[in-house]
């Protein structure tokens, strides 16, 4: 695909994400489309109203009635299109830094749309091929109060709120400004929580931090975690599809280590077990021991639905999926990333656990990961080229689903370009975090003498 990555279509707002490209996707995805209804919401980001307005006038134009839902996490727009049965445009960048925006599409069925279902809109929208309608059969323009109420209440009756509220547990959330901090925070006190937070006012320039919850962006939260004496501490990504959580102690949990303890509660024998190829060892134990086969995608949401569908169209059950950077998904529940509810299901297991205690025996790993930018395509394609060279020359076992992996028995590394940014991105995991770093500066080196080259 061209214009749709490996989570929708994303860039630097008013530059490649302008609102005249984000009217065309729109007017492409409503004449694929061609429902009646389209919902739209967005995450806080500073251009999200400007490019929801381009958005809105693009759907209207050929002949959609949108609903405007204002802002509301991806999960939470997702809920309201399954619930009503329309389609619908989420503007958003999740976790990219601020400058940024995009466009996820999402069926009507509330699930984002599969890479066949994205090709046949780019088609569209390449061809501008659109199907405007007259002037007097332009759709109408709807403002739609509660989404957010509705999908905080939705996530309350999915979970066990007893147990929770039992456990009597106080918890830290941060949820870096972005559209979480209008719905997180009420949801767990709601379950019965103690809450403090940090971050927690909506801000689309995201001053408290950046939008992407990793460790060197979270600080803040550990410290609160610290202070109020915290069982658990909650990060979410700008749209608030991701949980990252810290322990009763302060510390980070490792996204791959907190997704093997949510998947050892739900695997069972038989079941698949759907994530991408960056997926750490620690998931392929859990799955081993209990006798669940692990399912490898290209990275990214798009591909991991897209897998999950076609496993459940020939029988088998999918309990879990997704990446070890916090986007977990639950399909019995509903076939959607959603960070207010991983982050339920996560006390559900900490209301009996505690948190450092949960994630103890899927500590044996080290992650390293680094990224290198490039300025052209000339660039990025001499360092794919070099990282071809180097998986070719390296004597293991490679894997060229989504870019390169090497798997050394001990340890593996990855070099792939990122889906939504100027990026190449390194990964690598090994039982000691010297070797780990080893394996990530080796390939770095290898890419950024080839980016010199160029």
């Amino acid at each position: 695909m061209e214009v749709f990555g490996s989570s929708g279509a994303r860039g630097v707002a008013n530059e490649e994400l302008s609102p005249a490209f984000v009217l065309r996707v729109a007017k492409a995805a409503g004449t694929t489309w061609a429902a009646p209804r389209v919902a739209i919401g967005r995450d806080t980001r500073h251009t999200g109203r400007m490019l929801v307005d381009a958005a809105t006038s693009g759907l209207a134009s050929v002949g959609a009635t949108v609903d405007r839902l204002g802002i509301v996490p991806t999960p939470g727009v997702q809920a309201y299109a399954e619930r009503e049965g329309v389609p619908a445009i989420v503007v958003t960048a999740s976790h990219n830094p601020p400058e940024y925006n995009g466009v996820k599409l999402i069926g009507a069925d509330g699930v984002e749309l599969t890479v066949d279902d994205l090709e046949r809109i780019e088609e569209t929208l390449l061809a501008e091929d659109f199907a405007n309608v007259p002037w007097n059969e332009i759709g109408r323009v709807r403002s739609i109060d509660g989404a957010g109420r509705r999908y905080v209440e939705g996530v309350l009756a999915a979970v066990d709120r007893d147990l929770i509220a039992d456990a009597d547990l106080t918890v830290a959330i941060d949820p870096g400004h972005g559209a979480g901090s209008l719905t997180s925070p009420e949801l767990f006190r709601a379950l019965g929580c103690r809450v403090v937070t940090v971050n927690a006012q909506p801000d689309g320039h995201f001053p408290g931090r950046d939008p992407e919850p990793v460790e060197t962006n979270l600080t803040e939260l550990g410290q609160l975690v610290r202070a109020a004496d915290a069982d658990v501490g909650i990060a979410h990504d700008g749209d608030a599809d991701r949980a990252i959580f810290f322990d009763e102690t302060g510390s980070y949990l490792e996204g791959d280590a907190t997704f093997a303890a949510l998947a050892a509660a739900e695997l069972e024998a038989g079941d698949a077990l759907v994530s991408a190829v960056n997926v750490s060892q620690r998931l392929v134990d859990v799955a081993r021991e209990v006798g669940a086969d692990v399912e490898l995608t290209p990275i990214g949401s798009t591909n991991i639905i897209t897998r999950i569908r076609a496993l459940a169209d020939d029988g088998r059950h999918v309990p879990i999926a997704g990446e070890g950077n916090g986007g977990v998904f639950f399909p019995d529940y509903r076939l959607a990333r959603d960070g207010a509810y991983i982050a339920a299901r996560f006390l559900e297991l900490v209301a009996e656990t505690p948190a450092s205690d949960l994630v103890a025996p899927y500590d044996g790993y080290a992650n390293v990961r680094r990224n290198v930018e490039y300025t052209s395509t000339g660039e990025r394609d001499a360092m794919l080229e070099a990282a071809a060279d180097y998986a070719e020359r390296a004597d293991t076992d490679l894997n060229t689903r989504d870019g390169y992996r090497l798997d050394y028995g001990d340890a593996w590394v990855l070099a792939r370009p990122s889906g939504t940014e100027p990026l190449v991105r390194i990964y690598a995991e090994a039982r000691e975090r010297e070797r780990a770093q080893a394996l990530v500066d080796d390939v770095y080196e290898t890419l950024i003498a080839a980016s010199e080259r160029a």
